[in-house]
């Protein structure tokens, strides 16, 4: 059975153990605080409880869980292993020391990947002797439920690495997309990006509340991207696909974006965004609704897996 090092018991990593664990992997699982990966082990269990209630794993919780081991060491997590998947703090500097010491611990053949949500590779792991089996591969929380991984390579990284990665992410389950080099916050945050400042601009400007504009992504955009990308949008919303889209709305499209100037995320516009969320989600309840937002994950994702493609 290969085997999988997960280091970071937080909520990624927890998450990764399930992803890899669930397609029948060996997964050692390490955190540097005392007690940590001893702890996930019972919020795995309940996570992974809920996922076969809702039918997304058909093995019995226990069985998967037994396929996680919490390691008392950072070299006892990455014994044996074919793979290493970081999931520590968000700063460069953890990032260098932590993927230093990993490159001493493991043999050449081992792939060192990072979860991180936007810090390139280049920038923690070009001192390393074996920096060319380093790479990003950034999933979307939580990414047991929601498959995308994004796979970034450094300058230096071995093609090769990448394509073993991304066989490894199909292997269990997950969608990869390879990225051809390295975008500051890779390319699903630049998306993002893109739309939260817009959502942001139309509440500072007075065109829209905030709740109105996440409801024209909830009930509108939203439901066609569950399904498609906006290139295939496109493609399908005029008779002759993308090139019609593009000669009956490029200029309009094109107007719009020539308005959206860089958006500094201004404190008043944050402040009553803010005030309409907490208005509508008291803070003590986040916890709450986020277990909300998972469970319509589950049913989401258990209703894609039973349409054809």
């Amino acid at each position: 059975m290969d085997r999988i090092a997960v280091v970071g018991a937080g909520l990624i990593g927890r998450a990764w153990s399930m992803v890899f664990a669930r397609a029948g992997l060996s997964v050692s699982l390490w955190d540097k605080v005392d007690g940590v990966a001893g702890k996930a082990m019972g919020l795995i269990a309940g996570s992974l409880a809920d996922l076969h209630a809702a039918g997304l794993v058909q093995e019995p919780p226990e069985a998967i869980l037994g396929r996680i081991t919490p390691a008392a060491t950072l070299a006892e997590c990455v014994a044996g292993v074919i793979h290493v998947q970081e999931n520590g703090p968000e700063r460069v500097e953890p990032k260098r020391e932590l993927f230093a010491e990993l490159d001493r611990l493991c043999p050449p053949g081992v792939v060192l990947a990072s979860s991180t949500s936007g810090i390139p590779a280049s920038e923690f792991t070009g001192d390393l002797p074996g920096r060319g089996r380093c790479l990003v591969a950034h999933p979307v929380n939580p990414p047991y439920l929601v498959p995308l991984v994004e796979l970034v390579g450094a300058p230096w990284t071995d093609p090769a690495v990448v394509t073993r990665t991304r066989a490894l992410m199909e292997r269990v389950g997950q969608v990869p997309v390879t990225a051809f080099k390295e975008t500051r916050g890779f390319v699903l945050n630049r998306l993002q990006a893109a739309l939260v400042a817009e959502a942001f601009r139309m509440v500072r400007d007075g065109v829209m509340s905030a709740e109105d504009v996440d409801r024209c992504v909830r009930d509108g955009l939203g439901l066609r991207w569950s399904f498609m990308g906006p290139f295939e949008t496109i493609d399908l919303n005029a008779p002759g696909g993308v090139e019609d889209y593009v000669g009956r709305f490029g200029p309009l499209m094109g107007g719009i974006t020539e308005e959206q100037t860089p958006y500094d995320y201004d404190a008043p516009t944050v402040g009553r965004v803010a005030a309409e969320r907490r208005a509508a989600l008291p803070l003590e309840r986040i916890e709450e609704r986020s277990a909300w937002r998972d469970r319509r994950l589950m049913a989401l994702v258990a209703h894609k897996r039973g349409q054809p493609g």
